[in-house]
């Protein structure tokens, strides 16, 4: 008598173990960014310690002040960000096509939780008209108790 999951009428058939297995782990790797954010922040409420690393600064360059504020306003009306800092006239030179160019441009300092960067980052390059945005962040080490507090009030998970 055979036991069931011991043969497969199918060459190289998976057994279902071996199927939930890999959907448990295909789960939790795709869960991990939030799974952490949770971790972090209960650690912070338990402990009353900031975890570094937790909220990030994007820059992002625009080539003129409306862009800059269009998508300031729009990055806040999706709650992806706490505040938006618009820089005006930063002065760029960079490579480009191997070329050396230099403009004038409107420098977005975006504060949102490291959780977000990678959605804010792709919703920013629908939105502008570089062919290639610079979209970059830096992981925050400190920061005031009280401004965190409302920061973390004003980001949605």
């Amino acid at each position: 008598m055979d036991r069931l999951g011991s043969r497969c009428p199918l060459p190289s058939c998976v057994r279902p173990s071996a199927l939930v297995c890999l959907l448990i782990l295909t789960t939790s790797f795709l869960t991990l960014p939030t799974l952490r954010t949770l971790v972090l922040q209960l650690h912070s409420a338990v402990t009353g310690s900031y975890v570094s690393g937790t909220h990030s600064i994007v820059f992002v360059n625009c080539p003129n002040e409306q862009t800059a504020r269009d998508i300031a306003r729009a990055i806040l009306d999706k709650k992806l960000a706490a505040s938006v800092n618009i820089l005006p006239k930063v002065s760029s030179l960079y490579f480009w096509k191997g070329e050396i160019e230099e403009a004038t441009e409107i420098l977005l300092l975006i504060k949102t939780k490291t959780s977000k960067v990678l959605m804010l980052s792709s919703y920013i390059r629908l939105l502008h008209p570089f062919e290639i945005p610079e979209v970059f962040s830096l992981a925050m080490n400190q920061g005031d108790v009280h401004y965190l507090k409302w920061f973390e009030e004003a980001v949605e998970d």
